[in-house]
């Protein structure tokens, strides 16, 4: 393989928050929304929304401070903004996250996002469909007020939802609006669609796949992530990326065993293959600390 394809320091991403308080974000239950009238909801969701515009900066600095050039924001950055009342108000701030996207821009940060489990583009619910629709063009919003291209590049990921429903899973991505199947991606999962599955529904669909060798080591029941079939995966999921190189993985540790579905606090073993990989988020519960261990020992070893 070609050098300039193995990862380097800066494209192990952080997920979401950190350990500690640098990357934090506000957030407020709908139980606790609903229990003011109009008025006073819009003044609540304007300070959260606010807090955040903030912190979304804060990380863009973190990122660029700690030598990261990959970060996936949470899905419960605006809080309601899906809604009538939330997404009038994120307008109002337009300006400001419009600075902090062109920001991450120059800073070479690479922002995706992961969308939350309520997402099922299979579901034999026409309505479920069409609240998935709903909550996934509340992100490319998001996406769009940073300025971030309308590409692979700024990846939302979702997983298959409910199995054996490939068909329907084609059929949904089809329908997509552009903003969304622009930047569209499945992932494998332990439950419903192994990385084969997924992989399958990607090609048809004609969108890119991420690996997560975690999920699949769970899911084949394997003892090592350097099975054969690890690294059959990952190649397989790079040809369904436009380009190659903006291929996207997911790497976590099994918290009590190897196949434990749970996430370790960092991560100590590695496919040998994901050497080759460009951007990998690092799933690990100690965040930042989890990326400079991989720093340290794996991505110095794999030089010297």
């Amino acid at each position: 393989m070609k050098a300039e394809t193995q990862c380097v320091k800066s494209n192990l991403g952080l997920v979401c928050i950190t350990t500690t308080d640098a990357v934090r974000y506000k957030t407020v239950t709908r139980k606790r929304l609903l229990s003011f009238d109009e008025s006073a909801q819009r003044e609540m969701l304007r300070a959260l929304y606010q807090e955040n515009v903030n912190r979304v900066g804060n990380a863009v600095d973190f990122c660029a401070d700690a030598g990261i050039n990959l970060y996936r924001l949470t899905s419960q950055l605006f809080p309601f903004s899906d809604e009538r009342i939330g997404a009038e108000i994120l307008e109002d701030f337009a300006d400001q996250l419009s600075v902090t996207g062109k920001k991450a821009i120059a800073n070479n940060l690479r922002i995706v996002m992961h969308p939350d489990q309520f997402v099922v583009l299979s579901s034999d619910s026409e309505d479920v469909i069409k609240n998935s629709v709903k909550i996934l063009r509340m992100h490319a919003r998001t996406l769009d007020l940073l300025e971030q291209p309308r590409s692979e590049w700024a990846t939302m990921n979702i997983h298959g939802g409910k199995a054996d429903r490939a068909d329907k899973l084609v059929e949904s991505v089809e329908k997509l609006p552009f903003e969304i199947r622009s930047r569209i991606a499945f992932e494998n999962d332990e439950y419903s669609y192994s990385s084969a599955q997924i992989l399958e529904v990607c090609r048809r669909a004609k969108v890119p796949m991420v690996f997560d060798a975690h999920h699949h080591v769970c899911r084949e029941k394997l003892d090592d992530y350097d099975h054969p079939s690890v690294a059959e995966m990952f190649w397989a999921a790079r040809e369904t990326w436009a380009n190659p190189e903006n291929q996207l993985v997911h790497i976590s540790n099994g918290r009590d065993s190897f196949q434990d579905r749970a996430h370790h606090d960092l991560v100590f073993s590695m496919p040998e293959v994901f050497r080759f990989a460009s951007w990998i988020e690092v799933e690990a519960k100690h965040k930042e600390i989890a990326i400079e261990k991989l720093k340290n020992e794996w991505l110095k070893s794999s030089i010297s």
